[in-house]
Formats: C-alpha cells, structure tokens, sequence
C-alpha cells in the first residue's frame, strides 16, 4: 500500500464544511519545520488534491496549520480581540505507508481532531 494525507474541514457550529479555510503541511525535523504545501479548502471542505500525496509520502512527523481566525473573520462571525482560535497547530506522525486523513471540526470556542479514515 502507497501512503498519503487527506483532510477535511467542518465547521461544526454552523454545520457545514469550513468553505476557503488556509492550510498549511509542514515536515518536522528535528526543532525544524519544512513547508511542504499550502492549500485552501473547497465547498466540501475537503482540498482538492492529497495534502500529501502517495508520490512525495514519506513517515515521520507532520505539522498541519489550519488558519481558523481568517476562516471565521471571512464568514462574519464577531471577533473578539484576541480572537481565542486564531491559528490551530497539528502535530502527528506517519509511521507507515497508509492513507492518513486528518480531519478538524471547529467552531469558534473550540476543536476536535482524530485519524479518521
């Protein structure tokens, strides 16, 4: 089996995919971080392409940057100063050729994660 990286975005207090949130791969070595794409959800909430995919997948450890702050700006909800989610760091690791899919659910106060399928 060939690995590779999805995700997927919901916005879980409006209900709907998070439509135009920025998000960023970044590969850990070491106190290093390499960025490795930058992406923009689509209207499913999902990227268009593999975050990472089976041609450049290589185990180890990962950083995905999910820009909620201008995601919830974008959408109107009312900022506060400062916003309490604004940029929502994920570090996990890949240790085998696998499909990953990395997935958040978010709302304004708060956020989930885990390796879906």
């Amino acid at each position: 089996m060939t690995g590779y990286l999805t995700t997927h975005v919901l916005d879980t207090a409006r209900g709907c995919p998070a439509e135009g949130l920025r998000i960023e791969l970044f590969r850990i070595d070491g106190a290093e971080r390499h960025l490795i794409r930058s992406l923009i959800t689509n209207d499913d909430g999902r990227t268009d392409e593999q975050i990472l995919p089976a041609a450049e997948f290589a185990t180890g450890e990962y950083e995905l940057v999910f820009h909620a702050g201008a995601y919830l700006d974008a959408i109107g909800t009312p900022p506060e100063q400062p916003r309490f989610l604004d940029v929502i760091p994920l570090r996990f690791g890949m240790s085998e050729a696998a499909h990953y899919h990395v997935p958040l659910l978010l709302s304004p106060f708060g956020y989930a994660t885990y390796r879906g399928s």
